[in-house]
């Protein structure tokens, strides 16, 4: 084939490398095309991000009606313990993602990364749904759990990310599917908040004898099993970027052995060592631990803090208002992360970037018990604020971890390294929701304690975990890959 031969002249011209081209290969076919077009892959990163906001959606969407959700299945006997029980239905989710995220990516790995997000994309849209029609505390539980456990999307799409740009561009694409996870956790509350009992806020729609009606919580639901279902489709359009041949002695200096060899100089890692070893990773994957458990169980506070009487501490805003306030943090978060933050990565890199915004962090997160006095425009005005800074830092913190963490692997353990990352990040984050639902209970049993009353505890100790991440950023906590140092 004409096409076929002028690829392989185009590549092995580059002697000093000693690269073989396989016709057959995808992933050759990849860094063909990477070779000879020197700009950024948009159409392919335009399907990722619309990919990888599957993997915020369902994670969050429930927070605003969560609340409400577990009153209407009347398993908690009085109102303050319905925070535990809250608790326990957002961590299902993480605990199906720990036990199954590292077998997903050692899957993506072997069989390729487009097989991996395409069946994942299908049973997040079954899961999914099937939540939305829980008609007891335990099928909620259970659904969530499941869900959790067949959402192994990201780790496979961060791994892809890296691999179908080029060098130069890899942030851009990494700021892509962070900024996409990071809206899908901020537009999904927004779409539960707006859909949730729509017989009730929209009866001129939905009549009392609709299934809406009888599932309240099914909307929300559906309209993500529906983008979902978008994003499947859009998958089939996606290059698979893995390289599948195999090397023979004879062809052992071609792209099976150098390329790996140069990936290896450059991430300090060899082929035959354990991931387990490699300590520039592991150390990234347990600082980036530390900021999803603060991340996960402020999500979930949030909300309840939102929707929660005044006599409590909270706002008393109803699930519109908390959709209200995550729409337009959701459209900042975007515009921030596709516009700013590639920009600021080169200037500081992705380390400072990630110290910085914990610190900052910090300091946003210490003003919420006073945004919480007022009423009105201004509450409305700084709520928003807020709430834009806060997601902002966090996923600023978020991308520079994953940058490092992607540059401490080479491609043939990219998966791998992704999947415990997730795993390790879906059992903290199992304690968020959980441990956030405590403490929040905790603190509206607390009201008239001397010290720390109410949300004030709630804050603390969200705040006592950002200082704990941002001290594991520096020696000896986190060990930097050489290229770094």
């Amino acid at each position: 084939m004409a096409d076929g031969n002028s690829n392989r002249e185009g590549l092995l011209s580059k002697t000093e490398k000693d690269i073989l081209y396989y016709e057959d290969c995808p992933g050759c076919r990849i860094d063909h095309r990477k070779e000879t077009n020197l700009g950024a892959p948009y159409k392919e990163l335009v399907y990722i991000w619309i990919v990888a906001l599957c993997a915020g959606l369902p994670i969050s969407s429930l927070y605003p009606y969560l609340y409400f959700l577990v009153r209407d299945f009347n398993v908690a006997k009085r109102a303050e313990d319905i925070g535990y029980y809250a608790g326990c239905v957002g961590s299902a989710y993480m605990l199906g993602r720990g036990l199954t995220a590292v077998l997903w990516g050692a899957l993506a790995d072997r069989y390729g990364r487009k097989p991996i997000i395409l069946f994942c994309c299908t049973t997040m849209i079954i899961f999914t749904t099937l939540f939305g029609l829980s008609t007891n505390f335990w099928m909620a539980v259970s659904m969530r759990l499941l869900l959790g456990a067949f959402s192994g999307i990201f780790g496979p799409v961060q791994a892809y990310a890296t691999e179908v740009c080029r060098k130069e561009h890899q942030t851009l694409a990494l700021s892509f599917t962070s900024s996409a996870w990071a809206i899908g956790m901020i537009i999904g509350p927004a779409i539960g908040g707006f859909l949730a009992q729509p017989a009730e806020k929209y009866p001129n729609v939905f009549t009392k004898d609709s299934i809406f009606a009888r599932f309240p919580y099914f909307l929300p639901c559906l309209c993500i099993s529906i983008w979902t279902t978008a994003a499947t489709i859009a998958c089939l359009w996606l290059p698979e970027t893995l390289h599948k041949h195999k090397t023979t002695n004879e062809e052992s200096h071609g792209t099976g052995i150098t390329e790996k060899t140069q990936e290896n100089d450059e991430t300090g890692s060899t082929e035959s060592e354990s991931l387990y070893r490699n300590r520039p990773l592991m150390s990234c994957i347990i600082v980036y631990c530390v900021f999803s458990l603060h991340n996960m169980a402020y999500d979930e506070i949030f909300s309840l803090w939102a929707v929660s009487p005044r006599k409590f501490g909270g706002l008393n805003y109803t699930t519109d208002n908390v959709g209200e306030v995550l729409s337009v943090t959701g459209l900042g978060l975007f515009l921030f992360q596709l516009a700013l933050f590639p920009k600021l990565e080169r200037t500081l890199g992705p380390l400072m970037v990630a110290r910085v915004s914990a610190a900052l962090s910090i300091v946003v997160l210490g003003s919420y018990p006073f945004i919480a006095k007022l009423s009105g425009a201004s509450l409305s005005l700084l709520i928003n604020i807020a709430s834009l800074l806060k997601s902002i830092l966090s996923t600023s913190i978020f991308t520079g971890f994953v940058i490092l963490q992607n540059t401490t692997v080479s491609q043939h353990q990219r998966g791998a390294a992704n999947g415990i990352s997730s795993t390790a990040m879906s059992l903290f984050k199992v304690f968020g929701p959980a441990g956030g639902g405590a403490i929040f209970s905790l603190g509206q049993k607390r009201m008239n304690a001397s010290f720390l009353p109410g949300t004030d505890l709630v804050f603390f100790i969200l705040n006592l975990i950002l200082v704990i991440g941002l001290i594991m950023t520096f020696k000896p906590f986190l060990v930097l890959p050489r290229w770094l140092k």
